[in-house]
């Protein structure tokens, strides 16, 4: 059985972080596709440790998953975006 994840890639200082927006799991490596390859491997070794620790249908249903028969089915996303919003700069310490 396959699963299939939203990944975000952008840049941290001189690294790449990829990051599974359902499953919230990060990586993140010297190039963008190194990112991707090693968060391809951190979601592999997550869902392994859940299913030993037996948590892993609870984690999935968590992150929006549903079973179809033998059939993963990944939360729809509508929408991404980056939005602006002035912080109320009142606390803020210089």
């Amino acid at each position: 059985m396959d699963i299939q994840f939203t990944t975000r890639v952008f840049k941290e200082g001189r690294a790449f972080v990829a990051h599974a927006i359902e499953l919230d799991v990060s990586s993140c490596g010297g190039t963008a596709e190194r990112a991707v390859k090693n968060l391809k491997e951190a979601v592999r070794l997550f869902l392994e440790e859940c299913e030993k620790m037996g948590t892993l249908e609870r984690v999935l249903e968590e992150a929006g998953y549903t079973r179809s028969g033998q059939k993963l089915r990944s939360p729809k996303l509508v929408s991404m975006q980056q939005i602006s919003l002035p912080l109320p700069l009142t606390h803020a310490k210089a």
